[in-house]
């Protein structure tokens, strides 16, 4: 049980899909602490992928990894979404005035939403009630620079906090990774955030097949990303590319209601 909140701050959910020890996670328990007591439940190593995925058949474990004022961590070794689950569970004294998956080591934008651990974070605190977002940078290295996005990180938490969400609405927040200038070899800064859509995309050559000195054959998951609408200026990917932090409103509800009634023709055909 927690004992870290008290009832006069706000109580943030931290999880993600790097694990416990990535330096994505702990950089974005040190940008918003100063908003609220943080609680950490994250995976005891990484799980990304795992979207919406949890633990039917495996028990799971709660393992305290730090304890100071205002910030408790935790490991577990389920997926992001048992994690959040777990905490929920077991470890929050109250319900949570946010949940935050992140920050991510690489890019979940567009249909890497579907697939996205961190968004499985985000997906679960929604589903739940809380106002959630998912961070990711757009930079897979295990010590990417993630203190260019504190000022951003700072505005939306703080504005989600304040205000909420809609009912059902998450956020998945996306930066792009910033180049080095070559004459000082500082990062350059981003163009503005921009609210956009999810972008259609694909994957493809997904597998790499390998084989075994011992005379068989496996497959390494890969795949090469393309984004099926270049010309579209209202995209996270758009955004994205040229440079901007690309906000992408997510819904639970991911009924097609577009497509009701054509299909009620069904119903007069049994």
């Amino acid at each position: 049980m927690l004992y870290l909140c008290s009832m006069k701050r706000p109580l943030i959910l931290i999880s993600n899909d790097d694990g416990y020890q990535a330096k994505g996670i702990n950089d974005l328990i040190e940008m918003v602490r100063p908003m609220g007591d943080v609680l950490v439940c994250a995976p005891d190593g990484p799980r990304s992928g795992q979207a919406c995925a949890f633990s039917a058949t495996t028990p799971l474990t709660l393992t305290q990894r730090r304890k100071e004022d205002g910030v408790e961590v935790w490991s577990c070794n389920g997926t992001p979404v048992d994690c959040v689950k777990m905490a929920l569970a077991n470890l929050c004294p109250r319900k949570p005035d946010m949940v935050i998956g992140g920050i991510n080591h690489g890019d979940n934008a567009s249909v890497n939403t579907h697939y996205s651990g961190t968004m499985g974070v985000t997906l679960e605190g929604c589903m739940k009630y809380i106002p959630s977002v998912a961070y990711s940078l757009c930079d897979y290295r295990a010590d990417a620079d993630f203190e260019p996005l504190r000022p951003y990180i700072e505005t939306i938490t703080k504005h989600v906090l304040k205000h909420g969400l809609p009912r059902g609405v998450c956020l998945n927040v996306n930066f792009p990774l910033l180049e080095l200038q070559t004459s000082d070899l500082r990062p350059q800064t981003y163009k503005g955030m921009k609210v956009c859509r999810m972008s259609l995309g694909s994957w493809y050559n997904e597998t790499s097949r390998c084989h075994h000195p011992r005379g068989y054959d496996y497959w390494w998951m890969v795949g090469h990303y393309q984004n099926d609408e270049p010309e579209a200026t209202d995209t996270d990917r758009w955004a994205l590319d040229h440079g901007y932090v690309a906000i992408t409103p997510t819904r639970i509800d991911v009924t097609a209601y577009e497509a009701m009634d054509d299909l009620k023709c069904l119903m007069f055909n049994v």
